[in-house]
């Protein structure tokens, strides 16, 4: 692993794909085999976690052999010519999509093809033969997946929390100081909202996939504890980033100068805190609020006899109060992760 560390551009997976091919490839020249379909099978079956992995090597050896069967069937009826090539392909996409194999039908195409050019007056030894190297190539990588070098997201989604945040509080001063200034939305603006929430679903899947990884190996009980606390931390940064997208899609306004100064500390603060690792509020935060929810009560009542529709201005102040009770609960989270680490180790010194 210290190895992986120093040269970056050779991950885990990668390893984990040459060590299962070399295994492949070394199987098949053992029993005699074409290692070819073997290999092609090895490399595609090599999946973020173990556990897909093994779902999906149920799906992929019906699939192949679906396509190994198509194979021999239009190879005997039209031989080596573009139409079987054609008609190989176009059936097996349509057997697996019928039979729900949907995640076999890149296997099963590869294998149906290749096997055509190979196959010619033993296409029965050279169906199972296929079937042979398919299933050596999804027990090889599967077992790799499962043994070798055991996926662990739990840093790189702890670390891309951390960036997600303060990019956040980033994005909000930039935004608000947009409104403040009466300006429009600018394309930066907006460019950095879409990213944040491609992070931010990117973020989500290594967390399925970390979910995935603690049903099959046993792991630490601080870590798990840990990332228990990051996932809470996600949930509820997919909660503000709801209320800042609908700071991104308000109209340019002109806000009254005291008004547009009572935001613009606002959103200062909220940066503030969004950058302060335990997301701590001082005092003067809590006059802010103060201010603003004064500001907010105000033009709720002022906008309630004319119409129930809330102005852009109420908006504002709305959506900047939802974002500061949002922050309020990552300091409690916050708080509870601290406690429980410490309860923790107390509880395994003792043991």
């Amino acid at each position: 692993m210290s190895i992986l560390k120093k040269f970056n551009f050779v991950g885990g997976r990668v390893l984990k794909t040459g060590i299962a091919v070399f295994i492949t490839a070394l199987i098949c020249e053992l029993l005699g085999w074409p290692p070819m379909f073997a290999v092609i099978t090895a490399i595609v079956t090599i999946e973020p976690t173990a556990a897909d992995s093994i779902r999906k090597a149920y799906v992929r050896f019906p699939a192949s052999a679906i396509g190994a069967a198509f194979s021999v069937v239009f190879n005997f009826a039209f031989g080596d010519s573009p139409l079987t090539y054609m008609l190989v392909a176009v059936a097996t996409i349509i057997a697996c999509h019928r039979l729900h194999l949907q995640d076999g039908a890149l296997v099963a195409v590869l294998t149906g093809v290749a096997m055509i050019s190979t196959v010619h007056d033993h296409y029965l030894s050279s169906f199972f033969i296929r079937l042979g190297t398919t299933l050596t190539g999804l027990t090889v990588s599967t077992l790799v997946n499962l043994l070798v070098i055991r996926p662990d997201y739990s840093k790189s989604i702890k670390a891309k929390i951390q960036r997600l945040i303060v990019e956040t509080g980033d994005l909000i001063e930039g935004r608000g100081t947009e409104i403040t200034r009466h300006q429009p939305l600018h394309r930066e603006t907006r460019a950095v909202f879409m990213k944040i929430l491609k992070d931010m679903e990117a973020i989500e899947t290594l967390c399925k996939y970390q979910k995935k990884e603690w049903k099959l190996h046993q792991f630490d009980r601080k870590d798990m504890r840990n990332i228990h606390y990051e996932f809470k931390k996600l949930t509820i940064m997919r909660q503000v980033h709801y209320h800042v997208g609908n700071l991104v899609s308000l109209p340019s306004l002109h806000l009254p100068e005291t008004k547009a100064q009572v935001v613009e500390n606002m959103v200062k603060s909220i940066k503030s805190a969004f950058q302060d690792p335990d997301f701590a509020m001082d005092e003067s935060h809590d006059a802010i609020v103060k201010k603003l929810l004064e500001l907010l009560r105000h033009e709720v009542d002022e906008r309630e006899a004319k119409s129930h529709r809330f102005s852009e201005e109420t908006v504002i102040y709305y959506e900047l109060v939802s974002i500061h009770d949002l922050l309020e609960e990552l300091n409690q989270i916050h708080k509870f992760e601290i406690r429980h680490q410490k309860l923790l180790e107390k509880s395994l010194e003792i043991s």
